[in-house]
């Protein structure tokens, strides 16, 4: 008989549905090994003062790369741009709604000066651009709580994905317009990892992965690995697959929202596409002085 795969996972309410979701694509049976990371641990902390991107995933990594597990299922959001050597991005399964949502309040109903919940400088400098006379608290905390404490502040910022994953949307919660709030790199999609040398694991991974997803997912990782910044920076990235191929938005901000800057490609390669959209932003826009003031702010 085949012996159960080991999927690594973080242990909140939203990854185990998404780990969940993921073995029921799978044939076999499977075991959770449920991992605590960084930004788990430190979850008093902004996820920017942490480190960004990585501080989510980087346990649930070595659980693989160490043979504790043999697949990591992720968020894919919450990967840094470029894969440890070791590991491979196997699939991505499918992507829901990748859209931000306030949950409180409509966007168009929030009160001059009104106090809006977030812990992710992207989402505060582009809420600053499109409304300056906003402030901001922050948010951390696995999504349930983060809904709870909206009540707390005129509305709070989380991802509709997680919010439809959970079933907790319903009439407090009002999606943002695209153009109003660009979302974080894959946000709204998940990610399978498993070791590069696995080559059963990684067949099965494969079987299950949706092509038009895994296309943008790369496009906008591909945007973020040529900025070479993460989420404790205020960039953000979409991408959309049609006959046409890839078209990529991407966007690059400071941190106080007053400068937003946005550029869009569209090409058949993925990862190029989303190079060339970052080389726009970068050299033609300004955007590599405008990380360059944000770092030494």
């Amino acid at each position: 008989m085949t012996p159960p795969r080991r999927a690594a996972t973080r242990g909140s309410a939203l990854a185990r549905w998404q780990t969940e979701r993921v073995l029921a694509r799978l044939d076999g049976h499977a075991e959770l090994v449920v991992v605590t990371t960084t930004g788990d641990r430190r979850s008093d902390e902004p996820i920017h003062t942490l480190g960004g991107q990585g501080v989510f995933v980087k346990e649930v990594q070595d659980a693989v790369l160490s043979g504790r597990a043999d697949l990591a299922v992720h968020s894919a959001k919450d990967l840094p741009s470029t894969t440890p050597p070791g590991l491979v991005l196997a699939s991505v399964p499918e992507r829901a709604d990748p859209r931000d949502a306030l949950v409180g309040a409509a966007f168009e109903d929030l009160p001059t000066g009104a106090r809006v919940a977030t812990g992710s400088v992207r989402r505060r400098a582009q809420l600053a651009s499109a409304r300056p006379d906003l402030t901001f608290a922050e948010l951390r905390g696995n999504v349930p709580t983060r809904v709870e404490r909206a009540a707390e502040h005129d509305a709070a910022v989380v991802a509709l994905a997680a919010l439809e994953r959970l079933d907790l949307v319903d009439e407090h919660v009002h999606p943002l317009d695209l153009s109003v709030l660009l979302p974080q790199v894959a946000q709204g999609a998940l990610a399978v990892e498993c070791r590069a040398d696995d080559d059963a694991t990684l067949a099965a991974l494969q079987a299950i992965e949706d092509p038009i997803a895994r296309r943008a997912v790369d496009a906008e990782r591909a945007f973020l690995a040529a900025l070479g910044g993460g989420c404790d920076r205020p960039v953000a990235a979409l991408a959309t697959v049609d006959d046409d191929g890839v078209r990529i938005t991407g966007l690059i901000a400071s941190l106080d929202g007053r400068i937003v800057l946005r550029a869009d490609a569209c090409g058949r390669e993925p990862a190029a596409t989303g190079e060339a959209v970052a080389e726009t932003l970068l050299e033609r826009d300004g955007g590599r002085a405008l990380l360059a003031d944000d770092a030494a702010a």
